[in-house]
């Protein structure tokens, strides 16, 4: 099963309808574009499964090292500033960042773009739609991004203000400033 993409352009479709929304269909997962626009994702395969299990463990045993912020799973759907819905594969969050959100805020969709966060493109994405989500990201806020793209051998490295740069597979990422320390060898 391939994502769908539905347009809501004519529909007044809340907040609290979205979150509904993504509630009553956990078997798929749901994201909402700063257009406005429904992506319907189905489940990743074991592969892929797999690989985002090993990027949110080496991000999680960078982070309780360094207690400098909170890690975030693929089930954690984040509201951007720029109006989008959306759940990045890995996400991390500086501390203060997250603490600055009340309790419900923290509970709901946090209404935050996270710092960092990690793509993993599965057999069933379309790079153009991941490259239009990582923007979505950096119109938001990020800091710091990496779509990590098996198909192609590569890795692409999303920055502010900054062309995106494309490094080939057998690299090590650094998480620069963003998540000093942290480097990742890719493939994972």
């Amino acid at each position: 099963m391939m994502f769908v993409t539905l347009n809501l352009d004519n529909v007044d479709f809340t907040d609290q309808q979205f979150e509904h929304l993504c509630q009553v269909n956990p078997e798929f997962q749901i994201e909402r574009t700063a257009k406005g626009e429904l992506i319907i994702m189905p489940p990743v395969g074991g592969i892929s499964g797999n690989q985002e299990a090993d990027l949110i463990t080496e991000l999680t045993i960078w982070n309780r090292q360094t207690n400098m912020g909170k890690v975030f799973s693929s089930s954690t759907m984040f509201k951007l500033p720029n109006g989008g819905d959306r759940s990045p594969d890995a996400a991390w969050v500086m501390l203060d960042r997250w603490q600055a959100l009340t309790p419900e805020q923290q509970q709901k969709f946090p209404p935050i773009c996270p710092d960092f966060v990690i793509e993993l493109r599965s057999r069933t994405d379309t790079l153009k739609s991941l490259q239009d989500k990582m923007q979505e990201y950096l119109n938001s806020g990020l800091q710091l991004g990496w779509l990590i793209n098996p198909q192609n051998q590569q890795v692409e490295i999303y920055r502010p203000n900054q062309p995106v740069e494309i490094v080939g597979f057998l690299v090590s990422l650094s998480g620069e400033d963003v998540l000093p320390g942290f480097v990742l060898t890719v493939p994972i």
